[in-house]
Order: structure tokens, then C-alpha cells, then sequence
């Protein structure tokens, strides 16, 4: 088997501030590195699928970081589940080729999505515990079991807050690294001939402030330094590394509230109740899955698709609307995908919420809570500023749950405006566009698909062949 290989997923990192990354732009000098074109839509779960199998999301099924589950009508997001990609994912290939060959072959996978069940021998992910009175305890879990108390005794605690939520920033990130360095350093037989990595750290401010309000310089600098001890790790180990990207973030300056259109139109249903306004998705007409610029609008009927479909073309700062199969124009073809795929205009996005008065948004809105949600919600990486003191009053929750009260961290608002950058969309401009390094024989000219990407590992590893 060839050299290791280390494929470092540094999300929102564009080809245009590379060299604010000593270490990375060093890696791009001794081999090459290219613009990176995303698939529809560009986000997380969406475009590592397409990177891991070598298809578009029409073929591989994850049409976005959540969609409509048709048998329960419920909407899930962030589902981690292997079995959800419809596609073999490069490392289930490898093994497979490997062992036709006679030979090995390990894998790690630190973080990317869709980690349980996958066909690796080891993978760090984030996973809490949930009580059943509501009460939640973050970890991780991990394939071995063992290792999961083995990285907490060398790293420390998984820092949960700052993976995502107001507090979201540079340690999640750091652990990460160090935790990938581990698995080069430590892992029983050597280090893995494939290690994925996920380093999430410029996918937080890029959404608060949007790219132009961003300390890029800081921003870079800080992730090529948390990302030193896995580099080190890679080098004394005689590993390659490739960097590769999901998306990269457009300035947006236009909420686009969906949901609530339709719900005027008469077509969306909600149920009022103690705890809120629900959606109700067996009785409404249509509804929308917002998913940064993109969102899926599931239709209840085909009688009533073009009536949906007006509606979708008159509200301020959407796109373009595709309908059954011009949904292909955009690798979205597959029935997991809204009824209608509907995209924003670049300076727009689409939030999720349904209800039309605040004073009866869901109990959940008010606070970080990513799969109860029937949509992504970026407020998420904001504290409520009508809150004088967001973060005494986080303590003061904090303490109440460890005395066995339940609580609600109620600090999320409900303003989409605050929002900056989005992504979901392919960027316009090469030097904007995700960025690719790897190094070995370089491709023809003109930007790198995602999907290219597991061939090219294969190849890589000398898997190239059935």
C-alpha cells in the first residue's frame, strides 16, 4: 500500500487566502492545488457525500443537511446514519479492492458526517447523551468504544459549546486536530491509509459577519496553527495530506421567510399550543425545508404544484424555482428532494420559521436545538441581544439543570437580519471557490468537482482498479 493519506476538510477555506496559511500554502507549493467546484446544494452533508462516494446527491440520496422523510412526515436534520448514503463511500471501496488484492486496508474518520455504522476502523464523532427528563450531556463516541476515554484522558473534554451555538470558534477545531495527531501517533498498527478530518473553525464567523466582515487574517492564522499538531503528526508519520473544502460563504443581506409566504397563501398549516406553534406537515399543502440557499418545498398534491410554484416566483429575493425533472439541472433529481428545489439570489437566504406572530414561535426557537428544528437556523451562532447579559444568564440555566431543574437555554433570537453570510450556492468568482491541495499527478485544467475527489483518493492509495 502507498503512503498514507490525510484528507483535511478545512470547510469555508477560499483559494484567495491561502497564503494567509504558512503550513497549508506550504503544502500547495510542494504539490498543487485548484479551485474546488461545489455540487447543489453546497452545504455540509450534501457535499461530503458527493466527495465520499463519487456521485451527486440525485445518485447518493443526501440532498441536504435535512429533508422530508416521506413514510413519517418528519423533517430530520443532521441525521449521522451511513446507511442514508445510497452510494458506496470510498473507504467501504477501498476495503473492498484491498482485500481482492490480498492486501489491507484501514480507515479513520474524525468528525466528517455520517459516521455511525460507517465501514471504518475508527472514528471520532459528536454524540450526546439524553436523559428522559429532557436533560442532555455532551461526549463523543467512538469506533473502538475504548478510544472515546482514551483521547478524553490525553485531549480533555470534546468542547461541544464551541463546535456550534453562540460560543461556536477555535476550540472545537484545535481538539479535532490533536485528536487526528493521536490517531497517527497511536492508533493500534500504525497510522491509517486513510484519515479524514473535519476542521470547522471558518465556518462560524463567515455566517455571523458574512466574508467581507470577516478578520480573515486572524481567522486563517488561527486555523493554521490549530491544525500544526496534526501536520507534524502526518510528517513524522510519512503521510500525505490533502486539503479539500464543502463551500465557501456569499454576504447576504436578505432573509427570505419562506415558510411563512406560504403559510399567508393559506397552504402551510400550523397548531397552536402550550409550548408553541407547530408545523404541521400532514395537513398543509406545501411546505418548505430551508437549508441555507436552498430550500425543498414539499408539495402535498400535483394539483397543486403550479399554484405552489406562483407563489415561490413572487417572493422577494428567490432565484430560481425547478420542478420534477429540471430538479437534474441541479443534480437534485431523487425523491428524497423537495417537490419544488427552490435557490435565492446570491445576497439571500431562506430561514425556516412558519409561524406569523413570535409571541407564538415554538418553545425550541429560543434555543440551540438542531434536530428538533424543520430547518437550519444560523441565529443559532448569535446570543439574543435583547439579552443584557446572555452569558450570566446561560449560567444561571446551567446551574439550575445541575441542581435537576429543567430548564431551557433560551438565548437564540428570533432575528434573522442578524445573519451575514450564507452558502448553498456555487460562488461566481474562481478565487472565492472552495480550495483543493493534494499533490501526485495534477488533473486536466478547469476546477475540481467534488465528486472527483474519491477516484482521485483511490488512486492515491493504488485502489484505482476493481
Amino acid at each position: 500500500m502507498p503512503a498514507p493519506l490525510v484528507v483535511i476538510n478545512t470547510v469555508g477555506l477560499p483559494v484567495r487566502h491561502l497564503a494567509l496559511a504558512p503550513r497549508l500554502s506550504a503544502l500547495a507549493q510542494k504539490g498543487w492545488s485548484r479551485p474546488m467546484q461545489e455540487v447543489y446544494p453546497a452545504v455540509t452533508c450534501a457535499a461530503q457525500a458527493s466527495m465520499l462516494t463519487g456521485e451527486l446527491p440525485q445518485d447518493h440520496g443526501i440532498v441536504g443537511n435535512g429533508w422530508l422523510f416521506r413514510d413519517t412526515m418528519e423533517v430530520r436534520f443532521w441525521q449521522q446514519s451511513n446507511r442514508l448514503m445510497q452510494a458506496e463511500p470510498v473507504y467501504a471501496t477501498a476495503k473492498r479492492r484491498a482485500a481482492k488484492q490480498g492486501t489491507s486496508f484501514r480507515a479513520a474518520k474524525l468528525f466528517w458526517w455520517f459516521n455511525q455504522g460507517a465501514d471504518v476502523d475508527l472514528s471520532v464523532t459528536p454524540k450526546p447523551h439524553y436523559g428522559s427528563d429532557g436533560n442532555k450531556a455532551f461526549d463523543i463516541q467512538t469506533t473502538p468504544p475504548e478510544w472515546a476515554d482514551s483521547l478524553k484522558k490525553r485531549l480533555g473534554n470534546f468542547p461541544f459549546p464551541t463546535f456550534w451555538g453562540p460560543m461556536a470558534g477555535l476550540g472545537s477545531t484545535r481538539w479535532i486536530a490533536r485528536c487526528a495527531a493521536e490517531v497517527l501517533r497511536s492508533a493500534e498498527g500504525g497510522p491509517p491509509d486513510l484519515t479524514l478530518v473535519y476542521l470547522p473553525h471558518l465556518d462560524y464567523d463567515t455566517q455571523r459577519f458574512g466574508p467581507s466582515g470577516c478578520d480573515w487574517k486572524r481567522l486563517v492564522g488561527e486555523l493554521d496553527a490549530a491544525g500544526a499538531p496534526l501536520l507534524d503528526a502526518a510528517q513524522a508519520a510519512g503521510a500525505r495530506v490533502w486539503v479539500v473544502n464543502e463551500y465557501t460563504h456569499l454576504d447576504v443581506d436578505t432573509p427570505i421567510h419562506i415558510n411563512r409566504h406560504l403559510a399567508k397563501a393559506g397552504l402551510l398549516q400550523s397548531r397552536p399550543g402550550p409550548f408553541g406553534d407547530q408545523l404541521e406537515t400532514f395537513a398543509s399543502a406545501a411546505f418548505a425545508v430551508c437549508d441555507h440557499q436552498l430550500a425543498h418545498v414539499y408539495v402535498r398534491s400535483a394539483d397543486e404544484l403550479q399554484r405552489v410554484r406562483d407563489v415561490m416566483e413572487t417572493i422577494p429575493g428567490v432565484g430560481r424555482v425547478f420542478a420534477g425533472l429540471q430538479r437534474m439541472e441541479l443534480g437534485l433529481n431523487h425523491p428524497r428532494a423537495g417537490d419544488l428545489v427552490v435557490l435565492s439570489k446570491p445576497n439571500a437566504w431562506f430561514a425556516y420559521p412558519f409561524w406569523l406572530d413570535d409571541a407564538h414561535a415554538p418553545d425550541y426557537a429560543r434555543t440551540v436545538d438542531i434536530h428538533r428544528k424543520p430547518g437550519y437556523d444560523p441565529c443559532e451562532l448569535f446570543f439574543d441581544p435583547a439579552i443584557r447579559f446572555p452569558k450570566l444568564r446561560a449560567a444561571r440555566r446551567l446551574a439550575a439543570k445541575k441542581m435537576g431543574f429543567r430548564t431551557r437555554f433560551d438565548l437564540t433570537p428570533l432575528d434573522a437580519s442578524l445573519v451575514k453570510g450564507s452558502h448553498g450556492l456555487r460562488v461566481a468568482d474562481p478565487n472565492d471557490a472552495p480550495l483543493f491541495i493534494a499533490d501526485g499527478q495534477e488533473p486536466p485544467e478547469g476546477d475540481v468537482r467534488q465528486p472527483f475527489l474519491r477516484n482521485l483518493i483511490l488512486s492515491a492509495l493504488g485502489l484505482e482498479n476493481e
